[in-house]
């Protein structure tokens, strides 16, 4: 393995986390260390020798520090390629020593602008030399390092003391260093377009392999941004086999369903798709109220408890097979009885995040918009025919939460608080207000109903209030709003419109 010796370093840090104990190591492997401002201070502070900047350059440090690195001496001693003869000429006719080690990490601008700083401020902390250095670094990887980030110091610094890096770590570092310039740079990309995203930069990176995708043969990975929030990122995983990309996706849909829904509830997808829900007096009720929606379909499914997970209830998930488990929080006596079926994914999450972009991907392009947000407040909603008694604003205010959760067409049947008919995803409102009715059966007599956008013609309503639906709660807008409001008067349906809709594909 072939090692390329560091005799010269050029270090320049924002944060200073293990600059001191990388600074004793360089200096006890012979390696000269060039500074300069507060890294050099520091490295000082810490008994460190260093080589000031300005002695290397001839020039001060100047325009309040924006220009200190920006120099020939300082780039053509990163830069050089030293199998080139006329690179290594130039080198001894200007009198520049080459460096075999860069060290630099970023002025902290993503952090100063979630502060809201003044324009002048934010701009302060667009780091300039920072970058070039960086990015010099990576591309002459063949003959330098390149180091941005405290977690790799004590690799480097073994790598120094076993006689140098390799090339193949170099390579490794060029690509963190790559990287992290392109993020720097689409986070003042998406700062200066934060009034309108004329541009959008989302700098990814992989977090997770996944076996595969949706199908065996395609492959897949999760992805994020370095600063992520999601739930998935702060969830803690108790148990069972890896997530999948399925997994992943039905349990964040189940995740944020959950918690649009009252504490108490439990919410059970599959594809997507909520197949059961309802709230209880207890977890175990409510769980058990929401299987009843539709037990076939919750076969493998993914369930959510918006609410703690004790061990009535773990023992009554016991008695099914379900994929993955989603709780805020569980209790030692569940956690026990869980267990006991080792392939089952438990997670405890925490809320999901504000994060407000939809991204999908079509044909070598994305639509990106902003994330559908529910609102869930009857008060708000406007009376079309006869005022919903306070239970029927109970079940339409859980109908509207679940539906604007549901694949379009969708249309939602609540009764005493549980999910007793969901049609999803059917081509017509009508035929998703059939399959609702279906599934529901005796048990759409007294319900209330949701549907995430309009009625078109007035046949949804009346077949609705044919099988004994008493309320409804739609968006509203139709030219035919008319008709729909005669059939759920004449019917005696308590009919309510948000002025919102909630289309979901």
């Amino acid at each position: 393995m072939n090692r390329l010796p560091v005799r010269r370093a050029l270090i320049s840090v924002s944060d200073k986390a293990g600059l001191a104990e990388l600074g004793r190591r360089l200096h006890a492997a012979g390696v000269e260390i060039v500074s300069s401002g507060g890294t050099a201070r520091a490295l000082l502070d810490a008994g460190v020798p260093v080589t000031p900047l300005s002695e290397v350059t001839g020039v001060p440090e100047m325009l309040g520090g924006r220009v200190k690195t920006l120099h020939p001496v300082v780039h053509g001693g990163i830069l050089a390629d030293l199998d080139s003869p006329e690179h290594r000429a130039d080198l001894e006719a200007l009198g520049i020593e080459s460096f075999q080690l860069v060290v630099v990490n970023l002025y902290p601008f993503e952090e100063t602008v979630t502060t809201d700083p003044s324009r002048a401020e934010a701009i302060e902390q667009i780091d300039v030399g920072g970058p070039t250095m960086i990015r010099a670094a990576a591309k002459n990887h063949a003959w330098v390092a390149v180091a941005v980030a405290p977690d790799r110091y004590d690799a480097i610094a073994d790598a120094i003391e076993q006689g140098g890096t390799t090339l193949e770590f170099r390579v490794e570092l060029a690509k963190e260093a790559f990287f992290l310039t392109s993020a720097y740079d689409a986070a003042v990309v998406n700062w200066l377009e934060r009034d309108g995203a004329e541009h959008l930069v989302l700098p990814l990176e992989k977090v997770a392999s996944l076996r595969y995708g949706e199908n065996p043969h395609q492959a897949a990975a999760m992805y994020a941004t370095h600063d992520s929030n999601g739930w998935w990122a702060r969830a803690e995983q108790l148990q069972g086999k890896e997530m999948s990309f399925n997994n992943y996706a039905d349990s964040d849909a189940a995740w944020r369903l959950v918690n649009d829904l009252p504490v108490g509830s439990v919410a059970i997808l599959k594809h997507m798709n909520a197949c059961g829900a309802a709230v209880g007096d207890t977890m175990v009720q409510a769980f058990e109220r929401a299987w009843a929606c539709d037990p076939l379909s919750a076969f493998g499914s993914i369930v959510a408890f918006n609410g703690t997970l004790d061990a009535d209830a773990a023992a009554s998930i016991g008695g099914y097979f379900v994929e993955v488990v989603i709780a805020s929080e569980i209790t030692d006596a569940a956690r026990v009885i869980l267990g006991r079926k080792k392939n089952l994914r438990i997670l405890i999450a925490p809320p999901p995040s504000p994060f407000a972009l939809d991204v999908r991907a079509i044909d070598d392009g994305y639509l990106i918009q902003k994330r559908d947000a529910v609102r869930v407040d009857a008060e708000a909603w406007g009376i079309m025919t006869r005022k919903p008694a306070p239970s029927e604003i109970r079940d339409l205010e859980m109908a509207w939460a679940i539906v604007a959760h549901t694949k379009s067409n969708a249309i939602v049947l609540v009764t005493d608080g549980v999910a007793v008919g969901i049609g999803a995803g059917d081509q017509s409102r009508v035929g998703a207000a059939e399959r609702a009715l279906t599934k529901a059966g005796d048990r759409a007599r007294g319900a209330a109903c949701a549907s995430d956008a309009f009625f078109p013609f007035r046949d949804g309503p009346d077949l609705l209030a044919s099988a004994g639906v008493v309320a409804i709660v739609e968006p509203g807008g139709s030219v035919r709003d008319g008709e729909v409001i005669d059939s759920a008067r004449e019917h005696g349906v308590a009919l309510m419109f948000t002025g919102e809709r909630h289309f979901r594909h």
